[in-house]
């Protein structure tokens, strides 16, 4: 039965629109709402300039602090401990519901990195993305030692590569036992990016089942929580690895028949569904859209040759991305008659007049279900929700380029962004920075505080999301600011961090008074421009917030 709508039900509307609009949480569909993160990977050969890219959007309730995990020596017999817990405390000394599962032998030396919630970058341009896909429950094994994190932690301490990353994973996980659910990491360094996709061995034995598929140079690829590797060519060291249990543990689950003739494919096995959905199909088919690829393939390629060379800023553009003017847009239905009043010199139309029909100022990508459910009761089938690549619900995200040409910690920058990516700046981190703000050290998650970095963002942005037609070009513009100066800034900043190292090469380091050794002078300089971009950001988006503040108060 259709719902009848009338004045009545539409003014209702337009008095309760904005409060449902408050509700925090993004609309998601109820086929993808186990979905939370994307990352895109593109090959050297596919990119503008040949760097490497690997992405991660941490989309969910996860911790938003991180901070620098220095370069560190280690005594022969020292033993590295594994903790379960990190994902939501509120700073990193927060030892609250953080459990010490276990522990392995240290290794002499262990290199600095990115502490993200899902650790990211470290000095030798190792860089990770990651996306949840849950796999088959009967998968899953608490007696692991291993959840995801703690797994890409070690692998940013002890490896310089993507591959040598990949093999110390399988074989820790393998050694002391998976315990997470089945997850994906998109691994890359200066020269290539795979996807590595886990699960535990099963409820009865612990161990883990694993596989690896390197994009190719020329390809991009993308993981958004749906297992995706397909067939494994084992006779190709170059491009494909995997545990040595991976089919047989298979067909001991009974995930997979030999005898059926068919294929082994890991995603068919371990993964059960469909290895795509929208976001999926959305970056692939526009990335390659000769390929006229459709949803209703049962299998889109792994990964796709891009049709034109790909920048980091167009990857960037992707994580702002919500599918506008496409038929997957969920705010296309949203018209309504433009409104004269307040226009200077406008006249009354005439009521024979057809009223120009223009986007509501209320319509939203980032709409809660609250809203949308509304608005569907009021006339159903005006919203198509979909998961868009952008939400509201993102914790943060990062667009990681690794560049061969430089130094490895001049080379690698984590361009990183707090909060929806659709709304807010990023940040460039050099792979050799030694600190970040102190307010990037505070989680943002559990309640507002004014003393964690995300809430300089997110204030700004949920005020941006209300009335979204008629805000969004002032976070757009102050965005696209941010994004030139830093693509005008960087070439000089790397030129200027490659002479200041050349300049201390062969000179004894300095100490401080108490006889440590000091940082390069680069990388201080490094540090020193990150820390400076980062609160210049702040600063803005406290001054947009006043500013939409202002126009809210005005009743635009």
């Amino acid at each position: 039965m259709k719902t009848k709508t009338s004045s009545k039900y539409f003014l209702l509307l337009s008095v309760t629109l904005l409060l449902a609009q408050l509700s925090f949480a993004q609309f998601i569909p109820v086929s993808e709402e186990s979905e939370s993160c994307t990352s895109i990977m593109v090959g050297k050969k596919a990119t503008t300039d040949g760097s490497v890219i690997t992405c991660h959007s941490c989309d969910g309730n996860y911790r938003t602090w991180l901070n620098i995990v220095p370069h560190r020596k280690y005594d022969p017999g020292a033993m590295r401990k594994v903790s379960w817990g990190l994902m939501h405390n509120e700073f990193s000394g927060d030892k609250r519901n953080v459990t010490e599962k276990g522990e392995i032998p240290q290794v002499a030396e262990t290199y600095s990195y990115l502490n993200t919630c899902y650790p990211s970058l470290n000095e030798k341009q190792l860089a990770m993305g990651e996306t949840t896909f849950g796999g088959k429950g009967s998968m899953e094994n608490d007696d692991g030692l291993f959840l995801i994190e703690e797994l890409q932690a070690i692998a940013m301490e002890r490896c310089t590569n993507a591959r040598d990353a990949i093999k110390l994973m399988g074989d820790l996980a393998t050694q002391y036992g998976y315990g997470d659910s089945g997850e994906c990491l998109t691994v890359a360094d200066k020269n290539e990016v795979w996807q590595f996709e886990i699960m535990g061995a099963g409820v009865e034995k612990t161990g883990a089942v694993w596989a690896a598929v390197r994009i190719p140079d020329d390809h991009v690829g993308v993981s958004a929580n749906i297992c995706r590797i397909s067939t494994l060519d084992l006779s190709k060291p170059d491009y494909y690895m995997a545990s040595e249990n991976v089919i047989s543990l298979a067909e001991e689950m009974g995930f997979y028949d030999k005898k059926s003739g068919e294929p082994f494919k890991f995603w068919k096995a371990y993964g059960g569904r469909k290895p795509f959905f929208t976001r999926e199909f959305y970056i692939l088919s526009t990335m390659a859209p000769s390929l006229n690829l459709t949803p209703e393939m049962d299998e889109l390629p792994f990964s796709v040759k891009a049709e034109k060379k790909v920048s980091v800023r167009d990857v960037m553009a992707y994580y702002r991305n919500t599918y506008e003017g496409t038929d997957l847009d969920a705010t296309k239905n949203l018209m309504v008659a433009r409104s004269n009043f307040g226009r200077r010199g406008a006249e009354a139309q005439p009521a024979t007049t057809t009223p120009e029909l223009v986007k509501s100022a209320l319509a939203s990508p980032f709409m809660s279900g609250d809203l949308r459910t509304l608005v569907n009761t009021l006339k159903p089938g005006t919203i198509e929700s979909q998961r868009t690549i952008a939400i509201s619900g993102c914790s943060y995200s990062n667009v990681i380029q690794c560049r061969d040409w430089l130094p490895d910690d001049i080379g690698g920058v984590a361009w990183f962004s707090f909060d929806n990516p659709a709304c807010s700046p990023r940040i460039p981190i050099y792979a050799g920075t030694l600190s970040l703000p102190e307010s990037f050290e505070i989680c943002g998650q559990k309640k507002f505080r004014t003393d964690a970095a995300i809430w300089n963002f997110r204030e700004t942005n949920r005020l941006a999301e209300l009335k979204w037609e008629r805000t969004r070009n002032i976070v757009d513009d102050a965005v696209k600011a941010f994004e030139d100066q830093a693509f005008i800034e960087l070439p000089l900043m790397d030129k200027m961090a490659v002479e200041l190292m050349k300049a201390d090469q062969g000179k004894e380091p300095e100490k401080d008074q108490r006889g440590n050794l000091k940082p390069p002078k680069y990388r201080e300089f490094m540090t020193q421009y990150t820390n400076n971009f980062a609160r210049a950001t702040m600063t803005k988006w406290v001054e947009l917030k006043g500013q939409l503040w202002t126009m809210y108060a005005r009743g635009f």
